[in-house]
């Protein structure tokens, strides 16, 4: 066949031109990847170190340049930081927050066009993938601002002179080894993440995108996402795990799925602290509008909202709580906030579906007793520390849904101001119909009462506190309602009944209901409740409810002193049987020793 095919004479020509063709190709490609090899490696550091201004420098073992498949192969490529040039910008107050240091194994850039960049001086690279990079980054707040500096020239403006412009379609890191290192608080705080994968599109230098703001490093979009992410905190108390985590730069939107944080079992964590313990869990978290470019310079939160979806939080209170020494205010939302000592400005934080459950322990009756927020819904406004929005907006608006103890639904109205230094706030709530039986799983081991029969028809509150004292108005409307007064049983384990002190408690103090008659005026009380330095928020709030509550169901103060008279009185007299009951027991053994005394005086007479 090919004998036949190379008889004729414009066959041997074709064939001839042919692979002379194919050889001056072969040796032009050889050519140019030897030639144009040092010019690529000249660019690549010529270009790094005129961008960063000399702070960073690049190298790498060789750089393989094949034409025919039009692309670059880079091995063990190394970008470090210039320490001298760094600390020459710190002196100058120039120098950035964030330093970088980053390590490949090997670069691949593929669809790239040298003569496009020889002749005509643009960079067009199709697609750049990074293999098994490690990535350090360290972050110290050397200013919180941009600054000012001599040559404010754009990036592009600095490799003019070289490149008319830059172009990389794609830059994919996968599988990152990814060390933060964070130096802005009282200690280095350090994490470290795997599975860490890093996607940059259509990335773009040049005069038309020097100043374009929708873009972010120059790239259309940035997306890094991490999976199946397990740390501990700085403590070792707590343990915290991501499924999954996205953030997109175009959207401005950060994704979380799947955030737990769980603690150490309950014996290793109350030993070694004195706070409340924390377990929660979320389904989501979703960033809207995150100005992720400022948060990464300097630190600034800045959202239009954010949104957490479906989850549990459970708090358990720690029953090894000391005296606090200092005053506790710090618990107070609006002080809390600003104890996280961040810049932060969220327009919106709102709670979908979110079940609060709180947990205390008893030493009188040696249980614990739960009170739980279920299906909570509702959003938070202006959640912010920044001192410009504060200036224009000092009140903090909360709204929430909520069903006390999974029955009656209760609905909130907080408002917090932000900048007042007694810290007030104002709160009102409505509690709509239920069955009062339902919160003996906190009142009987907590409280040493439980309901036998009571229905709540509505409650409602309407408070104006601040950090010294609270006032307002309570109103709580109910019918049939009886109690049992328990103490604990040491022999069972368990709560039984004071007989005496329920039949006392039902007879002379509870008011069953309210009105006291069907269609008559409901009692109203108003409340002023000091607050003590030691008494956290959720507290002040809950006594200050409850000064408001005891008088409706008939245990005011003068109720209340007799009551302890009483009870005091019971007790006195329960020990004065008690000893008239060992004295006789006394009395009939020294009989009897007598007796047995006589009897044996007879027998030896």
């Amino acid at each position: 066949m090919t004998v036949k095919f190379l008889q004729h004479k414009w066959q041997r020509v074709t064939a001839i031109v042919s692979i002379t063709i194919i050889s001056l190709i072969l040796i032009i490609a050889i050519f140019i990847n030897s030639y144009w090899s040092p010019i690529l490696a000249n660019k690549v550091k010529d270009v790094i170190s005129t961008s960063s201004d000399g702070l960073y420098t690049v190298n790498f073992s060789s750089a393989e340049l094949h034409v025919l498949r039009g692309s670059v192969v880079i091995y063990n490529i190394s970008l470090k930081p210039d320490t001298a040039a760094y600390n020459r910008k710190k002196q100058q107050h120039l120098a950035p927050n964030n330093l970088v240091e980053l390590h490949i194994k090997r670069l691949t850039i593929t669809h790239i066009h040298p003569f496009t960049l020889y002749f005509h001086h643009r960079l067009e690279i199709g697609e750049i993938i990074l293999n098994s990079p490690e990535l350090n980054v360290s972050y110290q707040l050397n200013h919180t601002k941009d600054t000012v500096v001599k040559d404010n020239r754009t990036p592009w403006q600095k490799i003019s002179k070289s490149l008319h412009s830059i172009h990389i379609g794609d830059i994919v890191l996968g599988d990152i080894k990814f060390k933060y290192e964070d130096y802005s608080g009282n200690k280095v705080a350090i994490s470290t993440l795997k599975e860490l994968n890093l996607n940059a599109h259509d990335l773009l230098i040049d005069s038309a995108t020097q100043t374009d703001q929708s873009r972010l490093l120059y790239c259309r979009d940035i997306v890094a996402e991490l999976n199946n992410y397990t740390a501990k905190s700085p403590n070792g108390l707590y343990t915290y795990h991501v499924n999954h985590l996205k953030l997109s730069t175009l959207t401005s939107q950060l994704n979380v799925e799947g955030l737990t944080l769980k603690p150490v079992g309950s014996s290793v964590f109350f030993s070694k602290s004195t706070k409340n313990k924390f377990t929660m869990h979320l389904d989501s978290i979703q960033l809207n509008h995150f100005d992720f470019l400022n948060y990464h310079k300097y630190r600034i939160l800045n959202a239009s909202s954010l949104v957490l979806s479906k989850g549990t939080a459970e708090i358990f209170g720690n029953p090894n709580i000391t005296q606090p020494k200092t005053d506790r205010v710090a618990t107070f939302p609006n002080v809390g906030l600003f104890k996280i000592k961040a810049d932060m400005k969220i327009d919106t934080v709102r709670v979908n579906h979110i079940n609060v459950v709180y947990t205390e322990y008893s030493r009188k009756s040696n249980k614990t007793g739960s009170i739980s927020f279920n299906n909570t819904s509702g959003r938070f406004l202006n959640v912010t520390t920044n001192p410009v929005a504060l200036q224009k907006n000092s009140m903090s608006a909360i709204q929430l849904s909520t069903y006390f103890m999974n029955r009656g639904k209760l609905n909130l109205w907080i408002n917090f101001n932000l900048t007042d230094t007694n810290n007030s706030f104002t709160l009102k709530g409505n509690l709509g119909p239920m069955d009062l039986k339902a919160v003996n799983q906190a009142t009987m081991p907590l409280s040493m009462v439980k309901i036998t029969s009571g229905r709540l028809k509505q409650l409602d509150f309407d408070l104006k506190a601040d950090k010294k004292k609270a006032t307002g108005k309570v109103d709580v409307l109910y019918n049939d309602l009886k109690v049992t007064v328990l103490k604990p049983d040491t022999t069972h384990d368990n709560l039984k009944r004071q007989t005496i002190a329920s039949l006392y408690a039902n007879t002379f103090i509870i008011k069953h209901d309210n009105p006291d008659v069907e269609g008559g005026q409901p009692r109203v009380f108003y409340t002023n409740f000091s607050r003590t330095f030691d008494m956290p928020f959720f507290k002040f709030v809950w006594q200050t409810l409850l000064s408001g509550i005891k008088p409706s169901v008939g245990l005011d103060k003068k109720t209340q002193d007799a009551t302890t008279a009483m009870m005091s009185n019971q007790v006195i007299k329960k020990q004065n049987r008690k000893i008239k009951k060992e004295q006789r027991k006394e009395r009939r053994a020294k009989r009897r020793a007598k007796r047995a005394a006589r009897k044996l005086e007879k027998v030896t007479a």
